[in-house]
């Protein structure tokens, strides 16, 4: 009622309501009506204004990070395989690849590759695949996993051999036998995550058919 302002004049009480500055007549006994109704839609004013807690609940959990999937199988390979990754293009990148052609096309892979996981482990955290179910996870997830298991063992030939152009004991020489290696333990993460991916998937395809 403080928004109203009450007074007295010759047996006759006036309002005025400051929010629409509108004056009005009002008798004694419609007093407490006006009263009453100002208050009620105040109040339902402040309720559609204020989201209840169950409400903000909601939303805050959505953007939740799934912790416990870093300590599951699934999350360890793709943790191992962006650092596996991450050393083969990093021990190329720090010689002079650009030199030799065929390096310069495992720096391809081992980048896109890269890039491709470290996208794939963030949708997993944050459970985005849960909240996108009409994107086939299983599908796309076995399908990256092969590809890279694949072709990582090509590009771990191919630094073996272009290993041999370099000079024994020199840095690029160390760097390229190095980043073999690490394309070799690359091709074996995804493999693992091959086989965990295809079992998810036919998993997830039995599931449908029954």
């Amino acid at each position: 009622m403080s928004c109203i302002y009450q007074f007295q004049q010759r047996g006759v009480f006036w309002y005025r309501n400051t929010t629409s500055s509108v004056t009005r007549t009002v008798g004694p006994k419609h007093t407490g009506r006006l009263c009453g109704s100002t208050m009620e839609r105040n109040a339902a004013i402040s309720v559609h204004e204020t989201p209840s807690g169950p409400e903000r609940t909601i939303a805050n959990s959505t953007l939740a990070f799934d912790q416990p999937f870093t300590t599951t199988a699934k999350g360890l390979l793709l943790l191992a395989e962006i650092l596996s990754g991450t050393m083969v293009w990093i021990l190329i990148a720090g010689t002079e690849y650009f030199h030799v052609p065929a390096l310069c096309w495992v720096m391809f892979v081992a980048i896109l590759f890269w890039l491709l996981t470290i996208f794939l482990f963030i949708i997993y955290l944050i459970g985005a695949h849960k909240r996108m179910p009409f994107v086939p996870w299983n599908t796309v997830s076995l399908c990256l996993n092969c590809s890279a298991a694949a072709l990582y063992l090509l590009t771990a030939a191919i630094e073996a051999l272009s290993v041999s152009q370099a000079t024994r004991g020199r840095h690029n020489y160390r760097c390229w036998a190095a980043s073999t290696f690490f394309s070799f333990l690359s091709s074996v993460l995804y493999t693992g995550s091959s086989f965990l991916s295809y079992r998810a998937w036919n998993t997830a395809r039995g599931g449908q058919e029954n």
